[in-house]
């Protein structure tokens, strides 16, 4: 859940989560709508498939157990290095670093040079007995993560009350590497065209390529270069939102419509007991009007 998602967005997700699903066992024998209701706006549904494929696989094949070494992890459903890594020290407590982001930057830091330059296998294979002097080896993996979240961050680090300042040559240096990178944000432009009937209805099809939203329903979307009015469909409204690191402009449409394509499905607006992704929910909030 904490994947690309904060905190404290991530903790009520998680309550809920928790208290519908005590045991790994329990959740191997949820369904997928199930899944993906209580994990309904936080958004990156992939995660949500791959936490239920990754419990049914460790029930059946692992005994419920996870396993401790990188090459079983991996096979787990969207478990990478990363994650494995961090499982290993979290779970297993064995001498390992998650590398992300936040670690990244503080090995870069520290060294003040730039990310682009350090090999950091090799970094931290070269100074595994100074990295592992203890036994805490899982305390040592969150607190790098929690680290770079909370004093060595990416704006304003708190160099100052950093307990590795005397050593830390960005924090010495008159010369300091910039470690910041912005993140580039793409403009997309959509065409959505919604069909409605006069029960409140609207049709949705899987058909979409949507990569953001792939394998849900939607109403028809068109991808565009650039913002043109379609004449054959009613204009409601313009709209903008965004996912991830993409900012979404969108031009919506409707009609009223008794037929629809063959691969299409009639949805009522104010159905609340599936599993409606965030996108989705903001249409039907845009089309209620009419109504």
């Amino acid at each position: 859940m904490l994947q690309q998602t904060q905190v404290k967005t991530v903790i009520p997700y998680f309550k809920k989560f928790t208290n519908n699903y005590k045991t790994l066992k329990s959740l191997s024998e949820a369904n997928e709508n199930q899944i993906l209701k209580l994990w309904e706006g936080l958004g990156y549904y992939r995660r949500a498939r791959n936490l239920l494929a990754s419990a049914k696989l460790l029930v059946k094949k692992y005994n419920s157990k996870l396993p401790d070494n990188l090459k079983e992890l991996k096979k787990l459903p969207g478990v990478g290095e990363y994650t494995a890594n961090a499982l290993l020290g979290l779970v297993h407590d064995k001498p390992t670093i998650a590398i992300d982001g936040n670690v990244k930057r503080i090995f870069a830091r520290f060294l003040n040079k730039k990310e682009i330059d350090i090999k950091f296998e090799k970094l931290i294979s070269v100074n595994k007995k100074k990295l592992f002097s203890t036994n805490r080896n899982s305390d040592f993996v969150e607190a790098l993560m929690e680290f770079g979240a909370l004093v060595c961050k990416p704006k304003d680090p708190k160099c100052g009350d950093c307990c590795l300042n005397k050593s830390c040559r960005y924090f010495k240096s008159s010369n300091k590497i910039k470690t910041n990178k912005r993140k580039q944000i793409k403009i997309m432009y959509y065409d959505i065209f919604c069909y409605l009937n006069k029960s409140k209805q609207i049709a949705l099809t899987k058909e979409n390529k949507i990569s953001f939203l792939k394998n849900f329903n939607l109403p028809s979307i068109k991808k565009m270069k650039n913002i043109k009015r379609n004449k054959k469909w009613k204009f409601l409204k313009n709209y903008k939102n965004s996912i991830s690191n993409q900012k979404l402009n969108i031009n919506l449409y409707y009609k009223f419509s008794n037929k629809i394509p063959l691969s299409h499905k009639w949805y009522p607006l104010n159905n609340n007991k599936e599993f409606i992704p965030s996108f989705t929910k903001k249409i039907f909030q845009q089309v209620s009007v009419l109504f």
